[in-house]
C-alpha cells in the first residue's frame, strides 16, 4: 500500500459473504472502518425470519468478526429491492423499525430498484419513511438494468418523499447516471468491480469531471466475482493521476464519514493494531 493512502473507509461492502483472510488483507492496506448493507443473499429467502437472523448477525456477530481484525464495523438494515418482489419477504416492513433503533444501524438499505415494479416502488417509499422517522439516511440502490430510467424513477420518489437529498446515497452510478444523480442534491455513490460495474481508472475520469464532493467509492464485494480491495486501488489510481494525498483522504474517509455520521451512530475509535489482535480465539477458528 502507498504510505500516501492513510485511512480506508468502505461503505458498502457484504463481508457476511467475505473470509477472514479479506479481512486481514483490507487491513493491511488501510480498511478502517466499513458499513455492510443488507442484500440478498443469493437464492430466495421462504420467511422473515431469515431475515431477523440476518440482522441479528450484522449487529452482532458481524462486528465481532471485524474487530478482531482492527476494523469497526457498521450496518444498513432494509428489505431490498429485489425481495420487495416476494410476498414471503413483506412483512418484515413491519418489523425493521425495531431494528433501525439499534447503535449499530447506520441508514436505512440498500433500498431502491431491482425491475421497478410496482411493489419496488411501495417498498421504496414506505422505508424512505422509515428514515426520515429514525432520523437515519438513506442507501438507495439503483439498478443494474436500464439504468438511466431506473434513476429517474427513483429521483421521482425521492421528490415525493421528506427525506432532504443530503441524506440520501444513490449507489451503484456509473457515466450515465452521474450527471442527473448530482444535479439532484443526493451523494453519489460508485462500486468498484473487477468486470463490471466501474473499475478504477473509469472512476478517476469521473473524479476530474465531477470533483471529490459527495462522493463515495465502496468495493460492495459479496458472493460474486469482487475484491475487497478495490477501494484502495481508487486510492492508487488517484494518486498516479495526480491527486493528492488530500483528494484520497476525502473520497476514501471522509467523505462516507460525513455521510454516515448523519446517523450520529458511527463508532470510529481507534481499534487494536494488527499485531496485537488477538489470534487464538477458537471461535473464530470454527471452534476446532
Amino acid at each position: 500500500m502507498p504510505s500516501e493512502i492513510r485511512r480506508i473507509f468502505d461503505p458498502h461492502i457484504h463481508m457476511t459473504s467475505r473470509t477472514t483472510d479479506d479481512y486481514a488483507a483490507m487491513y493491511d492496506v488501510g480498511v478502517r472502518a466499513l458499513v455492510e448493507p443488507s442484500f440478498w443473499l443469493g437464492q430466495p429467502r421462504t420467511s422473515p425470519a431469515s431475515f431477523y437472523d440476518y440482522f441479528d448477525a450484522l449487529l452482532g456477530w458481524e462486528p465481532f468478526r471485524a474487530a478482531q481484525y482492527g476494523i469497526a464495523h457498521h450496518c444498513t438494515l432494509a428489505l431490498n429491492p429485489k425481495e420487495a418482489n416476494d410476498p414471503r419477504c413483506v412483512p418484515v416492513l413491519e418489523e425493521l423499525p425495531r431494528y433501525l433503533l439499534k447503535d449499530g444501524v447506520v441508514a436505512v438499505g440498500e433500498i431502491g430498484y431491482d425491475a421497478m415494479t410496482p411493489a419496488e416502488d411501495s417498498a421504496l417509499a414506505a422505508q424512505l419513511e422509515l428514515a426520515l422517522a429514525h432520523g437515519l439516511p438513506a442507501l438507495v440502490h439503483t439498478p443494474h438494468r436500464d439504468k438511466a430510467a431506473g434513476l429517474a424513477r427513483t429521483l421521482d420518489v425521492l421528490r415525493e418523499s421528506k427525506l432532504p437529498p443530503e441524506r440520501v446515497v444513490l449507489d451503484h452510478l456509473n457515466e450515465t447516471t452521474v450527471g442527473p444523480a448530482a444535479d439532484s442534491g443526493c451523494w453519489l455513490g460508485f462500486s468498484i468491480y473487477p468486470d463490471t460495474k466501474m473499475d478504477p481508472d473509469r472512476m478517476v475520469r469521473i473524479l476530474r469531471v465531477h470533483g471529490t464532493e459527495r462522493v463515495l467509492v465502496n468495493s460492495a464485494a459479496d458472493w460474486g466475482r469482487s475484491d475487497p480491495l478495490k477501494t484502495a486501488h481508487v486510492g492508487e489510481a488517484m494518486l498516479a493521476a495526480g491527486f493528492d494525498e488530500d483528494a484520497v483522504d476525502q473520497v476514501l474517509w471522509r467523505n462516507p464519514v460525513a455521510f454516515y455520521g448523519q446517523s450520529g451512530r458511527l463508532r470510529l475509535e481507534a481499534a487494536p493494531p494488527a499485531e496485537q489482535l488477538y489470534q487464538g480465539n477458537s471461535v473464530l477458528r470454527g471452534g476446532e
